[in-house]
């Protein structure tokens, strides 16, 4: 080496090295040098050998970094020789060495190079005879840390995890080749099996050592086979925040932390019990009926009690749970604990059903609960929403009743509220409004703090081999796009699933971010019990009908260890059959079914007693001028000082404040007096859907932006008044299915908000039409819940083609629930009646007056709908005034479309069929539009012309 020296800054150390005259100069300037944790590191590597250092130069107070050097002293410490070395040529040394030196590198802070002194100069003999020692023992300790972190990053992969011992969890047969699965694998650290009882250092990214600082690398093998290979698999690894990788590692890795109580262990068996026999019971009572039993994944109930019981502890007062149909009855009887004699006269084929609507299967159903959590003697509110068969669509829907529970007690962190989703292994991966759900977990406006997700992975969906329903290697993958840690544990080890359970409610309480727990378990009978999976899964289940049952293997395990006797195990078993069959001598009493006890949103205090509208009447609309003149006011301000608008943004506002100096409105301002009204009668509002803050058509502008102050907004609606409840606009992900889901549960949480979503174009509704066909159009008639959604789906036939012309009015009349050929009986609550009657209100609407009215009813209203009631009485009006002029319907869209085929029946029941009412419009068609300006045009003229045509009509027959 020549005596030229340079020095690279880091933040506290120069290190002393010598520049090799072959490197070139590029690759001399390029140089980031090894930081003072390189050093440290080496030191604690090869302080337990007696291997001597030197100093490396602070320009800190403090003592000076180490650098490992030969055990004899000499010219040069053996690792500058290698780090010279890797300078002048990565591939020259040993691929460890290479790792080490490219991390190092990259971690070193970079800076103008500073001249130091030279390094003393040692004799270069010791260093050589140490040579070999030294490289050996720093190369095996990297190759240990390795192979610690292999088993955590892929340690799931050859998991203890299928209860049935036949399939692969993750799809896959591959086995990692960095983990020692044979002795012959050390060979891949360049260890041997002499080394597997030699002393490591463990280094800070594991806590296998517990107390001790070094282990023996056979026992660092064994502790990590526990850890990551039996009946847990964890993945966790990809998640970019070091703390929570530590605490996660800490939770599994430190040795002795799986350990249970007697108690613990004898109220883990007692639900089992219940878990089991409440399914045998149903089995035994109505062995032909459906009842998507939870036969083979009996665990969940005590895994559910267990994140409930630990959030209890952790202060968590209400939880709201979704789940799909199997295993939701056991969930209602014993986790919501709803009285098992109204489980069961639902199988009972002669109960009538109450008056309140067509109801729904029972595996269908929700249900509210407030109770006493047993564990923490807290107490604890319990809400199962109820959901159609549609797999996950209830996801979304959880979440926002989650947010808006969160958003009226203040709790902003979710301490006090939390949700809790149960999915299946097929749905999970494959409906994509799972992953619509996960994308709102972590946005300002619809984050819940942090979801517990626990999958039941069957192994099977419905008929369908894992293999052929998902291109993940795990049902789960999709959870890993929001960075949250999936533990994937073996559903026949309860004590497994419970620490498991119990970590993941700590999780999501300490980071306030989403957790999978995925329950590998099967399936013991077919889809549904009257399914039989023998012919499209033989092999499978011949393994499930020989499969000891778990509650059999746990009691087994008890009993040999001492922990219960036989006889206690038996007398826990009588207790729990004698009261199913207690509950079910008293469910024969039960003569009418009545929905509403299976209510999982109760309004207190909303309806009467039983449940209808206390009255029949709605105040008047309007309000003060002197109120609408001031909430035009404010919008066409600005309330903040100092706050630089565009200066487009500055004539609509001037705009505004025309409209409100000359009394008029536009549609942007009579939805902002609309909302501002409500607003001061104390009416929550929130508006939700895709750049609704400033509006698809940048017509609304709720949200001001500063010009010059990056992320500085304002939102002049929320300072119209002192006391006025608040006003939430936010711009949602690009999703209608999952955010008009999420609003829809926000809006099940309470009457008293006004909750709209708005499709940035009206016929986006389609991609999102299972919430409505599913739970708005028909929510009330299945399970007894009002909603006052509103859906805001703006569209217009302006020859743009055919998307964003039509936002499908006819799809939402023909799910209207009125009779076309009814004659109403006009009382003088009719008008209001009307509206009752029906299953949600359509409205579209001809002026901005409408609109302004028309979301002040959706408020004042003595119940709530979704916001199509025919207007009887107001066209027998009109028609009877003008008994012999000809009747015409116009309307933009073409006559397959539109209002036409909703409003001629009812035309002709007002009419008494005595005259006809003709169709003056486009010709009936596939798409809604033409995407054709000219012909656009055309056709218009041509209906208009007809419309406005007094000949029209003469010489056809009706």
């Amino acid at each position: 080496m020549s005596g030229q020296w340079l020095g690279r800054a880091s933040s506290c150390l120069s290190p002393v090295v010598y520049a090799s005259p072959s490197l070139p100069v590029s690759r001399m300037n390029q140089l980031r040098l090894l930081p003072s944790r390189l050093g440290a590191q080496a030191v604690r590597l090869l302080a337990a050998h007696e291997v001597p250092v030197f100093g490396w130069r602070s320009r800190s107070s403090g003592p000076p970094a180490t650098l490992p050097s030969s055990k004899d002293g000499g010219s040069s410490s053996y690792m500058e020789e290698m780090y010279f070395a890797w300078l002048e040529n990565p591939r020259s040394v040993h691929k460890s060495w290479d790792n080490f030196f490219r991390k190092a590198s990259e971690e070193a802070s970079s800076g103008s190079a500073q001249p130091r002194p030279p390094s003393v100069v040692r004799d270069s003999r010791s260093a050589v005879s140490s040579r070999t020692k030294t490289s050996k023992l720093v190369e095996d300790h990297l190759a240990v840390q390795s192979l610690i972190r292999a088993y955590q990053i892929r340690g799931h992969h050859v998991a203890q995890l299928d209860p049935l011992g036949i399939l692969d969890a993750d799809l896959d047969s591959f086995v990692p080749s960095d983990l020692i699965t044979t002795i012959d694998k050390l060979a891949f650290y360049d260890l041997q099996e002499a080394d597997l009882d030699k002393e490591f250092q463990l280094p800070t990214t594991t806590f296998i050592g517990g107390s001790e600082n070094t282990l023996s690398l056979r026992e660092i093998i064994r502790r990590l086979e526990n850890t990551y290979c039996q009946h847990i698999g964890l993945e966790f690894m990809f998640i970019n925040d070091v703390e929570q990788c530590q605490w996660i590692r800490q939770k599994f890795e430190t040795p002795g932390v799986m350990q249970f109580s007697s108690e613990e262990k004898r109220t883990l068996l007692a639900r089992l019990v219940r878990s089991m026999r409440f399914e045998d019971f149903l089995a035994r009572k109505w062995s032909s009926e459906k009842r998507f039993g939870l036969e083979g994944c009996e665990v969940m109930i005590p895994a559910l009690k267990t994140i409930i019981d630990k959030s209890s502890e952790m202060g968590i007062e209400n939880v709201i749970l979704g789940m799909p149909h199997r295993g939701r009855l056991n969930v209602l009887a014993n986790v919501i604990r709803k009285d098992l004699e109204q489980i069961f006269c639902q199988f009972d084929p002669k109960l009538e059903a109450a008056d309140e609507g067509s109801g729904d299967v029972k595996y269908h159903l929700g249900m509210y609960h407030e109770r006493i959590n047993r564990v923490t003697n807290r107490n604890i509110t319990l809400s199962l929403v109820a959901n159609p068969s549609h797999l996950e669509a209830v996801d979304p829907v959880v979440q926002g009743k989650t947010k808006a529970e969160q958003f009226y007690r203040g709790d902003a962190q979710g301490k006090k509220v939390m949700s809790i989703l149960v999915h299946g292994d097929a749905a999970f991966a494959g409906q994509g409004v799972v992953y619509e759900t996960f994308h709102l977990s972590d946005l300002p406006s619809y984050t819940t703090n942090g979801t517990v997700h626990v999958v039941v992975n069957n192994q099977i969906g419905f008929t369908t081999d894992p293999r052929m329903a998902r291109s993940s290697p795990y049902p789960t993958d999709v959870a890993r796009v929001v960075n949250a840690p999936i533990f994937h544990v073996n559903a026949d080890d309860p004590e497994a699933v419970i620490y498991v359970c119990s970590v993941a409610a700590e999780w999501r309480n300490t980071f306030n971010k989403d957790v999978v727990v995925d329950l590998v378990c099967y399936r013991r009978r077919g889809h549904n019990e009257m399914d039989e999976p023998m012919f499209t899964q033989p092999l499978m289940y011949k393994q499930i009908h020989r499969q000891v049952p778990v509650l059999k293997k746990y009691a087994d395990k008890l009993i040999a260890e001492g922990t219960v006797t036989l006889q206690e195990f038996e007398e826990e078993i009588a207790k729990y059959d004698r009261i199913c069959e207690e509950a079910y001598g008293r469910s024969k009493d039960k003569k009418i079914l009545h929905i509403k006890h299976w209510l999982d949103s109760p309004w207190p205090g909303f309806f009467n007693v039983d449940g209808e509208p206390k009255s029949m009447t709605c105040p008047a609309t309007g309000i003060p001028e002197d109120v609408l003149t001031h909430i035009g006011s404010v919008a066409s301000s600005v309330p903040l000082e100092d706050f630089k608008i565009h200066t487009g943004l500055s004539r609509i506002l001037r705009g505004r404040a025309d409209m409100t100096k000359n009394r008029t409105v536009d549609w942007a301002l009579a939805e902002y007096m609309a909302f501002g009204s409500l607003l001061k009668e104390g009416i929550h509002v929130r508006l939700s859907g895709q750049d609704v803050e400033r509006g698809t058509f940048s017509h609304r502008h709720h949200v001001l932006h500063d010009q010059e102050v990056d992320r500085r907004t304002c939102v002049p609606m929320n300072h119209l008044w002192p006391d006025q409840a608040p006003y939430t606009v936010c711009n949602s992900s690009l999703s209608e299915y999952g955010v008009l889901g999420f609003e829809l549960g926000y809006a099940m949480a309470s009457p008293n908000a006004l909750v709209l979503w708005e499709a940035q174009f009206g016929d986006f509704h389609n991609t999102a039409q299972c919430i409505i066909d599913q739970f708005i159009s028909t929510g009330q008639a299945k399970w007894v819940r009002h909603n006052g959604i509103v859906l805001l789906l703006p569209h217009g036939m302006e020859g743009m083609g055919p998307e964003h012309s039509s936002a499908r009015p006819e799809r939402f009349l023909q799910m209207s629930n009125d009779d076309s050929d009814a004659y109403p009986a006009f009382t003088k609550d009719f008008e209001v009646s009307q509206l009752y009657d029906c299953n949600w209100i359509v409205v579209n609407c001809s002026t901005p007056a409408n609109y302004f009215h028309v979301l002040r009813r959706q408020i004042l209203l003595p119940f709530r709908k979704p916001i199509s009631p025919f207007p009887f009485d107001l066209i027998k009006q009109e028609a009877e005034k003008y008994p012999g002029a000809e009747l015409a319907w116009c309307q933009e869209e073409h006559k397959n479309m539109g209002y036409y085929d909703y409003i001629s029946p009812r035309f002709m029941t007002i009419l008494r069929r005595t005259r006809p009412i003709w169709y003056v419009g486009r010709d009936p068609a596939a798409a809604p539009a033409t995407g054709n300006r000219n012909t656009h045009l055309v056709s218009l003229k041509k209906f208009l012309d007809t419309a406005f045509n007094l000949q029209a009509f003469e010489g056809k027959t009706f």
